[in-house]
């Protein structure tokens, strides 16, 4: 995708994307994810779903543009399990997220070719079997200041469209607000320039 302000990723997890082939079953799991963290929660969240299987092969593609990845054949035959996944989490431009194939081994062995492309076929049942939603990059921040600069502050957040995420009215107005990032340089010009000087605070929420 050519936008650096958006991406692709899922909706909700997919943790039951059947496929048998000559008697072995695949399941396959896919995952928001946004840090190596919650990857290994995944992995272990994978084998306690599924224990006693034989392999858990598995790709994931983390940032905007997936600048970090990696693919992980767990035992099967080098290049037959994860680089196969992963290319299909390429093709559907799929990032923040991992895709994990479970495999419970039927008795017949599949071959080089086969395990290639029971592994592909798995993953992209699984991404079918998913919602792709378009994501955009932004961030939140909270905003304090006093009541008498309130409507000037309404009507620059409605006149850029910016979300308001909670607000609270006591002492002081304070709102959290959501900003794209394609937005953020426009939003502090404005800010800048009107009102800046009316604001106890802006912060940042990590």
């Amino acid at each position: 995708m050519s936008d650096k302000f958006i991406y692709k990723t899922i909706d909700s997890e997919i943790t039951d994307a059947l496929l048998k082939i000559k008697g072995s079953k695949f399941y396959g799991l896919l995952f928001n994810v946004s840090n190596e963290q919650e990857i290994k929660n995944y992995l272990q969240y994978s084998q306690e779903l599924y224990p006693n299987a034989t392999h858990y092969c598995y790709a994931y593609r983390l940032g905007i543009s997936g600048e970090l990845y990696r693919a992980n054949d767990d035992g099967e035959p080098s290049g037959t399990a994860g680089l196969p996944i992963y290319n299909q989490l390429l093709s559907s431009e799929l990032t923040n997220v991992i895709l994990i194939v479970v495999r419970y081994f039927g008795g017949t062995k599949l071959g080089v070719g086969g395990l290639i492309k029971a592994y592909k076929e798995s993953a992209q049942h699984t991404i079918e079997s998913a919602k792709i939603i378009i994501r955009e990059l932004s961030e939140k921040y909270e905003l304090t200041f006093d009541y008498t600069h309130q409507s000037s502050v309404m009507t620059l957040l409605k006149k850029l469209n910016i979300d308001i995420l909670n607000s609270n009215f006591y002492e002081k107005c304070n709102l959290c607000i959501e900003i794209p990032m394609k937005k953020k340089n426009l939003f502090f010009e404005k800010f800048d320039s009107h009102i800046a000087q009316h604001f106890v605070s802006i912060n940042m929420i990590p």
